[in-house]
């Protein structure tokens, strides 16, 4: 840790988080990143962060706050736009309690920060690092990794801050920006402030004086009506009075606010609009009734060809004729093409039945000049007889059940009828007798007992302890043996000396 705390320089600014959890205290790297510094400290004395909560929560990783709206998406710096990232090489996420500013992506630095809950590399070069929590605050820090989180990082139980102080403000030109809130206020009042005509200051005030009285009292009079050049020309030949044309007279409406007027017109364009669409449907379906009976009719044959013709008729007469001499040649093939495959069914059976008939007469020969062949055939009719292998499943499982169940019945009654009987001696290769020929139909092979050779397990032999199987290797080129046969013929020699 040591390390750590000597590679990080010194800082310059210090700022009081009040929070839920206790205080925290933060010291800032205002050389290093002085953007980052300034937004912090100016937010914190125009009380931005006030009444705030960390929003994230991702355990032994960071939590993260600052956000106004609660929720992640919202936050200002004090420019009122991004401002670029500070990447230091003496700043590195090695370690927990260090604040940095969160980001959406590069250079989108707002009001959002974060503190590390332990050593975050992934990190590095992607956040501006600003800020360390000093002292014991650390341990309230700690206590924000410590709550419970839903599925998308958000803490149950969220903890907020509360109000922050600024005890060592490295910046002395900070200035907040709710004077220049009050500024912009004050202008935008007296911009909005009701503007009154000074008509002394032209040459024709008094022209203009009056004229503005005359639109001013037009206005008054149709002020609920739609103006045009019959209501303001004077015009002897441009009536503003309404003739009747034998139309309905439309209802009398009673001059409300300019609020009601507009509610008022509003319902009688939806009435409007929801005549114009019943119209319409009863127009389509008076049209569909007319297209049917001019079908029956010309069903039935009796057309007139005097009052009932319309535009496209002839045309709409022959594509009908084109659509059932179409609809008559398509019956037609399909009976043909049913017809063939009956010819071509009938042909094949007559074949097959051929087939069968003759090798069912070929097969009757061999049976009667062979036995063999006869029994033959019998089992395969058996075998034909018997009902096919079904499916996986319960039924599949009950028939190889019912199966070995007659296959311990007849164990059974032959163990009953003649006893159990020992089994057959082993006959060797060499000594085979000819084998007689066997009778089906004995079933006392049934109640032998079952006898089979026993897999024991065979022992490791000892390769220090000789025995029958030893055999011993001798190579007289073997430099070994060679060494033990000249050692023996000196010592026959000093034997023979003695």
């Amino acid at each position: 840790m040591s390390n750590i705390y000597i590679q990080e320089p010194p800082t310059n600014g210090k700022v009081l988080l009040e929070t839920t959890v206790g205080d925290i205290d933060i010291e800032l790297w205002s050389k290093e990143t002085p953007k980052a510094c300034r937004n912090f400290i100016q937010l914190c004395m125009e009380g931005y962060y006030d009444n705030t909560i960390f929003h994230r929560l991702v355990k032994e990783f960071i939590v993260q706050g600052g956000d106004p709206k609660g929720d992640g998406t919202g936050g200002r710096s004090i420019w009122d736009k991004p401002f670029k990232d500070e990447i230091h090489s003496r700043l590195r996420f090695i370690r927990r309690g260090l604040v940095a500013m969160a980001n959406a992506g590069r250079d989108d630095n707002a009001s959002q920060f974060f503190f590390t809950l332990g050593p975050t590399p992934e990190l590095q070069g992607k956040h501006t690092m600003f800020g360390k929590v000093s002292g014991n605050t650390i341990f309230n820090m700690i206590k924000l990794g410590e709550g419970d989180t839903d599925s998308d990082e958000r803490p149950i139980y969220p903890y907020k801050i509360l109000r922050t102080k600024i005890l060592n403000n490295p910046f002395d030109d900070i200035v907040p920006r709710e004077n220049i809130k009050r500024e912009k206020s004050s202008k935008k009042e007296i911009h909005t402030a009701a503007a009154t005509k000074n008509y002394k200051l032209l040459s024709f005030g008094q022209e203009a004086e009056e004229d503005e009285d005359e639109v001013s009292e037009i206005v008054k009079k149709y002020n609920t009506k739609g103006k045009s050049s019959h209501d303001l020309a004077n015009d002897p030949k441009l009536s503003s009075e309404t003739v009747d044309i034998g139309v309905e007279k439309p209802r009398e409406k009673i001059q409300h606010s300019d609020s009601e007027n507009e509610n008022d017109d509003n319902d009688d364009k939806q009435n409007k609009s929801s005549d114009i669409t019943v119209n319409s449907v009863r127009s389509k379906l008076k049209g569909r009734e007319e297209k049917k009976k001019i079908s029956t009719e010309k069903q039935k044959g009796g057309e007139s060809d005097e009052g009932e013709y319309y535009l496209g008729k002839d045309e709409e007469i022959e594509k009908k004729k084109k659509l059932e001499a179409i609809k008559k040649q398509v019956k037609e093939l399909r009976r043909e093409m049913k017809d063939s495959k009956k010819q071509v069914q009938d042909e094949t059976n007559s074949t097959v039945g051929d087939e069968e008939r003759l090798r069912l007469s070929s097969n009757s020969k061999l049976a009667e000049e062979n036995s063999m062949v006869k029994d033959f055939f019998d089992t395969q009719k058996e075998y034909k007889l018997k009902a096919p292998v079904k499916k996986k499943g319960t039924e599949r499982e009950q028939a190889t059940l019912a199966i070995l169940a007659k296959f311990q019945n007849k164990i059974k009654s032959a163990t009953e009828t003649f006893g159990e009987l020992d089994p057959l001696p082993k006959t060797s290769d060499h000594h085979q007798k000819e084998e007689e020929p066997e009778d089906l139909s004995d079933t006392s092979w049934l109640a032998r007992k079952l006898q089979y050779d026993k897999d024991d397990p065979v022992l490791a032999k000892d390769a220090s302890t000789k025995s029958d199987d030893w055999f011993e290797i001798y190579d007289p080129r073997n430099p070994l043996t060679k060494r033990r046969r000249e050692g023996k013929e000196k010592d026959d020699k000093k034997r023979s000396k003695k």
